[in-house]
């Protein structure tokens, strides 16, 4: 799936040197690690005495500096707030924070940018459809479905809901090797099915899911489905148009940019339909003491003061990935997945959970005999981050039959040299905790 984007050209700092941002699709070709790491001034520390190895990406990504330039910029030169003023910071402000809402639309080749709404992440956007869609189209005896590879967030929120409105929770199961089972839809795509709510890529297995077959089949049911891709967009290029989805969820967080800034893609004619989740300023359009109207679409679901400067951040991590390319981020972290997962697998003490062949960069394991926690402190002695828990997905551990997993999850900024030191202190770490 191509991604599209607008014609202009922007600029974005890479390896410290201004680049034009290529309108279409860069050619394929190989990153330079090296001169990419200069970005990440948090990847040039000294973690034990040992440089840092950042594994965790599918928790959080670091930011380059054109991203962290760009927030500090908002607040050293046109702090303000937004769509309120006529003065001139206010204005500059609310032109760069509409712009970075431009950015984010022709990211995901959304066809309007008042499709985009910006929340604090893709758990407040998943929670805000739950808040809106849910409480004004579900009744008792309507079904949502899910499936059991749901993060938390895709799955509390419809709990929640189901508990307030007698609405009924269903889920597609998944398979041993992490992936979804579709061997007969028809059993879980039904007449009662009024919402659909699934992830895109596994922040577990790493599998990605096939979306564009599940909206179809969604549709079929005459349901709208919710996509969160939380851990998708950052990856690969992500086209709402053609997946045709109704809502899609992600987080700025996971893709570079600033933590405290989300998305929720809607189309706009569900947008116009919704009733908003919360009152106060921006919202409306007028208000007397006893009754308000609502302002238009996307304002009418950004109470308040928005987080302004996040967004603009976003923007920045925006122009960022578009001067990288999908097509070369996407070559480089296969590259890394597969030499992982044949570097890890030889390890005899490791069991790796899913086998999925359309996956993102994401690997979990478990050591046989050595708690999850322990792997990773251990790991961090060597100055290797990698997350250890349930990762917020506890139905995926239960079924696994395990309390925990090691995740490494990988990025543009990771190169095979990562691999070689994470493996040789996993096999030291084996060694001193076996013996």
């Amino acid at each position: 799936m191509e991604s599209r984007h607008d014609e202009r050209s922007s600029a974005v700092a890479i390896g410290d040197v201004l680049v034009d941002q290529p309108a279409r699709e860069p050619e394929n070709h190989a990153l330079d690690i090296q001169q990419l790491q200069q970005d990440f001034p948090a990847l040039q520390q000294m973690v034990h005495g040992k440089p840092l190895i950042y594994l965790d990406n599918a928790a959080t990504t670091h930011k380059p500096r054109a991203v962290i330039a760009k927030v500090v910029e908002y607040y050293e030169q046109y702090n303000a707030n937004v769509h309120r003023g006529i003065y001139a910071s206010s204005v500059r402000a609310t032109e760069e924070y509409e712009a970075a809402r431009d950015k984010v639309a022709r990211f995901i080749n959304a066809p309007d940018s008042r499709s985009i709404i910006f929340t604090k992440g893709t758990t407040d956007a998943i929670n805000l459809v739950a808040l809106t869609y849910g409480r004004q189209y579900l009744q008792s005896g309507d079904e949502i479905l899910l499936t059991e590879m749901e993060h938390h967030s895709n799955l509390v929120p419809w709990q929640l809901l189901a508990r307030e409105k007698g609405v009924s929770l269903r889920f597609i199961p998944f398979l041993p090797d992490g992936t979804l089972d579709l061997s007969n839809p028809e059993r879980y795509f039904t007449s009662r099915t009024k919402l659909v709510s699934m992830i895109h890529q596994s922040n577990v297995f790493g599998t990605l899911n096939p979306v564009k077959k599940l909206v179809s089949l969604a549709h079929s049911v005459k349901a709208p489905i919710l996509i969160d891709a939380a851990q998708s967009v950052p990856h690969i290029p992500v086209d709402v148009q053609d997946l045709d989805c109704d809502f899609l969820a992600f987080s700025g967080h996971k893709m570079l940019g600033p933590t405290g800034i989300g998305v929720l893609y809607g189309k706009p004619r569900w947008l116009e339909s919704l009733e908003p989740a919360q009152g106060g300023g921006e919202m409306i359009s007028t208000v007397t003491l006893t009754e308000a109207t609502w302002n238009e679409i996307p304002y009418k679901f950004e109470a308040g003061t928005p987080n302004i400067a996040q967004a603009i951040g976003l923007g920045a991590a925006v122009d960022y990935l578009q001067a990288i390319g999908f097509e070369s981020l996407r070559a480089h972290e296969r590259k890394l997945t597969e030499a992982l997962l044949e570097r890890i697998r030889s390890i005899p003490e490791v069991t790796v959970y899913g086998a999925a062949k359309n996956r993102g960069p994401v690997v979990s394991f478990n050591v046989d005999g050595i708690h999850p926690h322990d792997v990773a402190q251990f790991l961090d002695q060597d100055g290797i981050a990698i997350r250890a828990g349930h990762h917020c997905a506890q139905p995926i551990m239960e079924k696994l039959g395990v309390a925990a997993t090691n995740r490494v999850s990988l990025y543009l900024y990771n190169q095979l040299s990562d691999l070689d030191a994470l493996c040789e202190s996993l096999e030291k770490t084996i060694n001193f905790l076996r013996n």
